[in-house]
């Protein structure tokens, strides 16, 4: 069996993590829990990326050695793991001993072969970005975009990988593999940037300059530039685990795609004979009024409180169903809790405790068998209903629109409360006749029924508070998912429990004391 290997972009440890990093460990997350659900063999891979100038810089600014400083940021973004409930199977941190002897052998392997050779480098560098600047980078005024930071102009010798020669190459290869980005609009925008010619690639920094890197195993005097050490994780973390290479998907943000992750990268690749990813995901940025969000704004870090104050669940939902992938979304207390209220309280959350409660109070706590005589056109629409919207669901999930998955799904939650209204079983509880009696038996199976399909649908996204639900609702899980996403009776005689607040209402916020 073939591994479904998928990583996020490594977190570069100089700052905290922030909504963003959030945001694609959940979105890889659902990813990656959806192929395990269908049987498949899956590795997830994150880390932190932590070489640099920058981050040999911020060490010196606190007082502390680069190991030392990269070492209490790392952890911060490993400890966001678990608090996310992300399914990760490693974490990667380029400082580790066995990155760095995959990244000095590739190298070797490179220079051996002619792909990296010395020369004069001349020409502008920017401390911010990490990268040698040309002159086409310059605003049309002549200024440097504010973005580089601090541009100085500099003239040294260094190492320099042929990435201009593979340019016909890539050109070619993206041709051919017209779905290698998602989305499809992301490629053409690759497209367009090769349209220019391609500059070798600078892939050292002297030590003198810079000591926080790999050095060169054919110079020691050098450390590697610090994109060719960080891309290089992806392969450094399975490089002796036979049958995981090469990586199925790598999610990435769009301010990394162009040229790292789709230029760079599969040049690097290419020139050391491995093979190919199947394809990139890019995603867009979380803004808040229309402005990104980022640790340098000082917008985006306060957005994981949400996470203490209504749960994992909570967050990841809002996440995947509020960002198309590939577009921006904007971030706002107001637009969270109108989905936490609207669709997790008073759909979802009602949903479960209606079923529980009325189960509990007219069939003794057991879901009892449905009558098919009693079956109506009610029933027999919400079943076509959710066979039109399970394949839609996961259609919608294979293509990475789970935006719209949760929007499909959650209207099938909402058709469920509406049947429940429209029967109510409540009425129907208070009558003696056999007929009202065989309807609310068949009311209360359908309710625990249909609870269960949207609940099964919802695992990826919604881990904990779906097993919270299965487990109210008596009945162990079978291995495949796909098989529990059909209609059935499975939970006839199932014992259920009497009730579940799986989202509680936020407290109403605290009018300010008078002076």
């Amino acid at each position: 069996m073939s591994t479904f290997f998928i990583t996020t972009a490594i977190d570069y440890a100089n700052g905290s993590p922030h909504l963003g990093h959030a945001y694609e460990k959940v979105l890889t997350d659902v990813i990656a829990r959806l192929h395990r659900l269908r049987g498949e063999q899956v590795f997830f891979l994150t880390g932190t990326d932590e070489h640099g100038q920058k981050v040999q810089m911020s060490a010196r600014q606190q007082g502390t050695d680069p190991q030392a400083y990269v070492d209490r940021v790392s952890q911060e973004f490993r400890d966001l793991l678990p608090k996310l409930n992300i399914s990760n199977d490693d974490f990667i941190r380029t400082t580790e001993e066995r990155h760095k002897q995959v990244v000095r052998r590739v190298l070797q392997d490179l220079f051996d072969r002619g792909e990296i050779y010395r020369a004069e480098y001349r020409g502008f560098y920017s401390t911010l970005q990490e990268q040698f600047l040309q002159e086409k980078d310059r605003n049309p005024d002549g200024t440097w975009p504010a973005n580089f930071g601090e541009v100085t102009e500099i003239v040294e010798p260094n190492y320099f990988f042929k990435l201009g020669a593979y340019q016909g190459w890539l050109i070619e290869f993206l041709q051919q593999n017209e779905d290698f980005v998602f989305p499809k609009y992301r490629q053409k925008q690759v497209l367009e940037f090769l349209k220019e010619p391609l500059n070798d690639l600078c892939i050292s920094r002297p030590r003198e300059r810079l000591e926080w890197g790999i050095p060169l195993p054919f110079d020691e005097q050098y450390v590697t530039y610090v994109w060719f050490d960080a891309l290089l994780n992806y392969y450094s973390a399975v490089a002796d685990r036979p049958g995981i290479w090469p990586a199925t998907y790598h999610v990435i943000g769009k301010d990394i795609l162009v040229p790292p992750h789709a230029v760079y990268w599969p040049i690097m690749l290419h020139a050391a004979q491995l093979a190919l990813p199947k394809g990139l995901i890019v995603h867009g940025w979380w803004t808040t009024s229309g402005a990104k969000m980022s640790k340098s704004a000082g917008n985006a870090q306060t957005s994981l409180s949400y996470v203490d104050e209504f749960g994992a669940d909570a967050f990841r939902y809002f996440l995947l169903r509020e960002m198309n992938v590939g577009q921006d979304s904007d971030f706002s207390r107001e637009q969270f809790l109108v989905r936490y209220e609207a669709d997790l309280a008073n759909n979802l959350g009602n949903l479960v405790n209606r079923t529980l409660n009325m189960t509990t109070r007219f069939a003794a706590g057991v879901v009892p068998v449905a009558d098919g005589a009693a079956w109506s056109g009610e029933e027999r629409e919400l079943k076509a209903l959710w066979e039109a919207t399970g394949p839609e669901f996961i259609a919608l999930c294979d293509g990475f629109q789970f935006h719209q998955a949760l929007d499909r799904l959650f209207a099938f939650i909402r058709a469920i409360n509406a049947y429940i209204e429209k029967l109510a079983p409540w009425k129907l509880g208070k009558s003696a006749a056999p007929a009202d009696q065989a309807r609310l038996r068949t009311a209360l199976a359908v309710m625990a029924e249909t609870l269960r399909l949207a609940a099964t649908a919802l695992e990826p996204f919604m881990p904990a508070s779906t097993e919270k639900i299965h487990a109210v609702l008596g009945r162990s899980l079978p291995a495949a998912w796909t098989l529990r996403l059909n209609w059935g009776d499975s939970l006839t005689g199932s014992a259920v429990a009497p009730a579940l607040v799986l989202f509680p209402r936020p407290a109403p916020p605290v009018p300010p004391a008078k002076a």
